[in-house]
């Protein structure tokens, strides 16, 4: 009888080799185990080595899948896809953008302004920055404390700093179930344990997130308040409230990523529970992803740590992006950037609706990206699958699961990054592929 890893390699084989296609559903293991003439365990055990591979994504109560080509390459969530019409990557950049923030380089021109930008500087950044960006990241009721606004080299480095200096390899971190698939990469980086919780239309529920800290105890929590990714939702006011006073209850720190706060009017979670809040943001989806600067506003207790994490691991921002951020930040250009942001994902939102019906969708009409539910015919990694075959990236729910084969049967679209021409022709072939059935739409 041959070993479990030799049988895994051989479908290995057959998915590498395009005969196992990408979406294919394999048989149930029993039947697996029947047709190999092997034992049920050890058909279990090939499954799971299959998985542990990337090759294989099991959906609960439909069955085992062959992922999507993109996925089997590795999930490229933060960069830009192979397909002509990618609809992945939830960034924003135009002419018109470009054109209210390139004045400033101009500034850069002179060999003294120029040796300045690039001198080092540290976490803090230099004198009067943490001010300057205190007021810029000032909303209705909640400014953050000057002295505890730090420099990151972008928003995952700003989230990467703040798990580490709060918490220990071997620490459990409660999460939404689907949440930004570099948390989950940076935390088995760090060696920490995410803890999915349960959440409603409303946010985290309370009552399974004192059930998880009771069960064994939470180090902190990392949350998406405002225009979650991927689900687009947002946590309610009361929800927020309630959340604070179990951090003032329980002592423990929250990590809130506000990345896409900019486009929402949102009282930010910090400003219910501003001593246990570690709030970060980026200016990687306000201005451009090749910026290179994120912003962490720290409570007194914890700003030290983060900082000193930031010095140890080279995570600071450089001293030339910093000099055009408050550049930007100072002459109102990064306000009027973000502003035609808004405007433009509000008008993509509405094209979305319009194409494939806003009862199918579940979208923020402020939100750069939207969440497909799938008709049952369709698993979320065919379905990605297909529609890259026809030239559109989409993101299937698994790359934002926390637990592997624990994702809803939908898709990520990212509606922000291609031109509005290649944005409706994207979703003309998602509509078209959701009124087939699998078998019309065959993946070569």
């Amino acid at each position: 009888m041959p070993d479990f890893h030799a049988i895994a390699d051989a479908v290995a084989a057959e998915i590498v080799s395009g005969k196992l296609a990408a979406g294919s559903r394999l048989p149930p293991q029993r039947s697996f185990a029947d047709d190999w003439g092997i034992a049920a365990s050890t058909a279990s055990r090939v499954y799971a080595e299959l998985t542990r591979r990337g090759l294989v994504t099991g959906e609960v109560g439909r069955g085992t899948f062959v992922r999507a080509a993109e996925a089997l390459r590795a999930i490229r969530v933060s960069e830009a896809a192979d397909a002509p019409i990618d609809l992945q990557l939830a960034i924003s950049a135009s002419l018109e953008q470009a054109a209210l923030m390139a004045p400033a380089l101009q500034a850069l021109a002179g060999p003294a302004a120029l040796r300045e930008a690039l001198c080092a500087t540290g976490p803090f950044g230099p004198e009067g920055a943490g001010p300057a960006v205190s007021r810029f990241l000032a909303t209705s009721g909640w400014t953050p404390d000057p002295a505890g606004i730090l420099f990151a080299g972008g928003g995952r480095q700003a989230i990467a700093c703040a798990l580490a200096a709060l918490c220990k390899p071997g620490d459990r971190v409660g999460v939404e179930p689907l949440t930004y698939p570099s948390v989950i990469r940076i935390a088995a980086r760090l060696g920490l344990q995410l803890v999915p919780l349960e959440i409603d239309h409303q946010g985290i529920d309370l009552a399974a997130l004192a059930r998880a800290h009771a069960a064994k105890p939470l180090a902190a929590l990392y949350l998406q308040p405002t225009l979650h990714n991927p689900l687009g939702i947002s946590m309610t006011s009361e929800r927020r409230q309630a959340l604070a006073q179990w951090f003032k209850t329980t002592g423990l720190y929250g990590i809130e990523d506000a990345a896409f706060a900019f486009l929402s009017d949102e009282t930010p979670l910090a400003a219910y529970a501003p001593d246990q809040v570690v709030y970060v943001n980026s200016m990687q989806k306000r201005l451009g992803p090749g910026i290179g600067v994120g912003f962490v506003a720290a409570p007194g207790q914890v700003k030290d740590a983060i900082a000193a994490i930031m010095r140890a691991g080279g995570w600071m921002a450089p001293a030339l992006s910093m000099r055009l951020v408050m550049s930007w930040i100072a002459d109102g250009t990064a306000a009027q950037v973000a502003s035609l942001k808004r405007k433009d994902a509000r008008a993509r939102q509405a094209l979305a609706a319009r194409l494939l019906g806003a009862d199918r969708i579940r979208a923020n009409t402020d939100a750069f990206h939207t969440w497909l539910e799938l008709p049952q015919a369709w698993s979320a990694d065919a379905f990605t699958a297909a529609a890259a075959q026809q030239g559109v990236a989409i993101t299937s729910a698994g790359a934002f699961a926390v637990i592997p084969g624990h994702a809803p049967n939908a898709v990520r679209l990212a509606l922000s990054s291609p031109a509005l021409k290649d944005l409706e022709q994207g979703l003309q072939i998602i509509r078209a592929l959701l009124a087939s059935a699998p078998s019309d739409a065959p993946i070569e």
